[in-house]
């Protein structure tokens, strides 16, 4: 369930914040002002709502199995 929680934490951050991992990953090598292209941003929101989607999954296992643990 903290996988889950993890998860979806890091999703939100890629969805509000598409271009930190660009930064990351490929600002450095240019010089000057340069930013990733549309598509690229697309692709980490889109990547961000899929992770979303795999976190709360992850969440919801979690307590089901906790849940059906105490019963």
């Amino acid at each position: 369930m903290l996988f889950g929680i993890a998860t979806n934490l890091f999703a939100l951050y890629v969805r509000r914040h598409p271009t930190f991992t660009w930064q990351m990953s490929e600002g450095w090598k240019t010089k000057g002002d340069s930013e990733p292209s549309e598509a690229y941003i697309s692709s980490m929101r889109f990547r961000g709502a899929v992770a979303l989607w795999i976190g709360s999954f992850i969440m919801v296992m979690g307590i089901l199995t906790i849940w059906s643990a105490l019963g």
